[in-house]
């Protein structure tokens, strides 16, 4: 299985942004497996951090020709060159700190952000990487652009731009996407405009800080003191708009994206769908008939499906990934309202030992419960063994929890499992259990 990234070393970019024209100074430092992409504004009071995710959009009425992210106090305009840089090159966790509103725009294209990630070095971390696998056709369209998603075994996209311009009309381009190809054939291709909308844009305040450096202006006559780096450089540019939009998904695709003349506003309609069908999947429960997708993801609705336990004895928030019967990854997300930080060293308060243990064993109950034959067992703990704490587990911290199986028969199985908080290891243990009927 692919294995999740960061990146191994912190490095800054600067920059002025293509529609607020505001300098900005970007801050990259590695996150640990589980985390995701957050991006901290440094410039206010609030460093809570915007995570990548749907429910972080921003309505395109108040960011268009845009994708743009916030949690309610920061915002963090146009962020598809960076996501798709990120999507290209695999990285699922990072935070990025900026202290303005948008991402620096640089050469309008995803490179200058691709080749800085690359020198900063790809780092593989100790846990699977959870890819949304497209099941089902699903398809959105608005005033004569369309797309679709349609299963397939990697990462492809068909795009199709129709522009009335004689210079952009009828570019076709399909690829099956992969780090290497992303780096020469996607990455380079720049944003672009026709000369007669511009003046318009500009009087709407989009596009303040483009020029004719890090943006492709279409006149009549072709590209406006510039030069394309591709024939075809426009619909390259929407393919890498499309990569980037469908990163905000929180993790990567496999599936096929077909697209006839979509941008921000339609690609972000696919967006929302394909995370209701997420949502759905997760929320049907593992009940009979029921398989989790290998993969994905189960909900704390559905993790009550398969375990007893309630709070406050349930310590799994979300699995990440399943593999039943094989392995599982869970988080759990602690603050100071856990009860056992009420009486567990107040002064100081840590985790207990014991109920990172019970955590892990609860990940491990999940991966075992979960297949057909064992539904409607109990999972008894029998017994742990070489269990080692390595780090202390605090308040505001995200255990993340790794299992894989060992021996698993009818009435025993048994399991090594793993905790890790900001990718390095607090806790690991052998885990035996006794499966009976409930």
């Amino acid at each position: 299985m692919d294995k999740q990234k960061t990146i191994s070393g912190e490095f800054s970019l600067s920059g002025i942004g293509l529609h607020t024209a505001g300098q900005v100074n970007l801050k990259f430092k590695p996150s640990g497996p589980g985390t995701g992409i957050t991006f901290v504004r440094t410039d206010i009071a609030d460093k809570s951090g915007v995570k990548v995710g749907v429910e972080s959009l921003i309505p395109q009425g108040r960011s268009p020709r845009r994708t743009s992210l916030g949690n309610g106090v920061a915002e963090v305009q146009t962020i598809e060159h960076l996501m798709a840089a990120l999507a290209g090159l695999g990285i699922d966790n990072l935070i990025i700190e900026i202290d303005n509103s948008e991402i620096p725009g640089l050469d309008g294209s995803s490179l200058n952000f691709a080749e800085a990630l690359i020198k900063a070095g790809i780092k593989e971390l100790d846990m699977p990487r959870q890819y949304y696998v497209v099941r089902e056709p699903v398809f959105v369209e608005e005033d004569g652009a369309s797309i679709m998603a349609v299963p397939d075994d990697g990462f492809k996209i068909s795009y199709m731009l129709s522009y009335d311009h004689p210079m952009l009309k009828a570019q076709f381009m399909e690829l099956t996407i992969g780090q290497e190809n992303f780096k020469s054939e996607i990455a380079p291709a720049r944003t672009f405009c026709l000369e007669n909308e511009a003046e318009e844009l500009l009087s709407q305040g989009v596009g303040c800080g483009a020029n004719y450096d890090n943006t492709l202006v279409v006149g009549k006559a072709g590209v406006i003191k510039n030069k394309l780096r591709f024939e075809d450089e426009f619909v390259r540019h929407k393919i890498l708009d499309l990569m980037g939009d469908l990163y905000v998904l929180g993790q990567p695709i496999r599936g096929h994206i077909i697209a006839l003349k979509s941008g921000h506003s339609l690609n972000l309609k696919l967006l929302k769908r394909l995370q209701r069908e997420k949502q759905k999947n997760t929320s049907a429960g593992v009940g009979a008939g029921y398989h989790p997708p290998l993969g994905g993801e189960l909900d704390v609705e559905a993790i009550k499906k398969i375990l007893p336990h309630r709070d406050p004895f349930l310590f799994v928030d979300k699995i990440l990934s399943l593999e039943m019967g094989k392995r599982a990854t869970g988080v759990k997300n602690l603050t100071l309202n856990d009860y056992f930080f009420k009486g567990h060293f107040p002064g100081r308060p840590v985790m207990p030992g014991v109920l990172i243990v019970e955590a892990m064993a609860q990940v491990g109950g999940v991966m075992m419960l979960a297949p057909e034959e064992n539904r409607g067992k109990l999972a008894f703990f029998l017994a742990a063994d070489n269990i080692k704490f390595r780090k202390t587990v605090l308040p505001g911290d995200q255990l993340v929890m790794e299992v894989e199986a060992g021996r698993i028969k009818s009435k025993t199985g048994q399991v090594h499992g793993k905790a890790y908080v900001e990718g390095k290891l607090v806790c690991e243990a052998d885990l035996m259990f006794a499966l009976v009927e409930s």
